[in-house]
């Protein structure tokens, strides 16, 4: 689509314009800012014609009158509507999963809260053992936290890799500070009696169970 030939409207939820997801772990691994991931500056949308609504997510979409209706009630028509929602991250469905601390990792507001949790506490885990939730960890690693990753399978990335190369990843990812618990199943959160706020203790189907500051859903 062309400048030209279209009159171009953007709506978003976020408060930010668009940017790299995929570079959010170099911010928690002190490799990039924020303002780095972004991908085109507010600037670039006033020059080149589009009307950009940001934070401002639609709410009511009325096809028979082909008009939108925005999160602050206005209203935005259309003549072709493109759906590019994308995806909201999976929080597993336990026990306790709504307490504060228990958080995501999609979005650079996610991103700023585990930065700030990074300043304030010492010890995460990680659920998930993939490649976005080992990122994840080793940037939290690399904030001073004492990090466990989760994982349900007997090997970490079993989807990219086989069981040699992931226990080989695991060894050298221990180096670096990671621990783990393998095959290892998440069945509910619940505060410690003793704790901060933040602090609650996560148990898991084999019994084990342990205290941590930030739960953080990387699955």
């Amino acid at each position: 689509m062309t400048q030209k030939k279209y009159q171009i409207t953007i709506i978003g939820a976020e408060k930010y314009p668009n940017y790299n997801r995929i570079m959010l772990s170099n911010i928690l691994q002190n490799k990039m800012t924020v303002e780095e991931t972004i991908m085109n500056p507010l600037d670039w949308y006033k020059e080149n014609g589009i009307d950009l609504h940001n934070h401002n997510p639609a709410v009511r979409m009325d096809c028979s009158l082909q008009n939108i209706e925005l999160a602050d009630g206005s209203v935005v028509s259309y003549d072709r509507c493109i759906l590019a929602t994308g995806s909201k991250p999976f929080i597993l469905p336990v026990e306790g999963a709504e307490l504060e601390g228990v958080v995501a990792f999609r979005t650079i507001d996610d991103t700023k809260k585990i930065l700030d949790y990074a300043r304030k506490y010492q010890k995460a885990t990680v659920i998930g053992g993939g490649l976005l939730g080992l990122e994840a960890a080793k940037g939290l690693v690399d904030q001073g936290m004492d990090v466990t990753v989760v994982h349900l399978e007997k090997w970490l990335m079993e989807t990219q890799l086989n069981e040699a190369a992931g226990k080989l990843l695991k060894t050298d990812l221990e180096k670096q500070g990671l621990k783990f618990r393998m095959e290892t199943k998440t069945e509910k959160n619940f505060r410690c009696e003793s704790g901060n706020g933040h602090r609650f203790f996560r148990w898991h189907a084999n019994g084990y169970g342990f205290s941590c500051d930030v739960n953080w859903n990387s699955t």
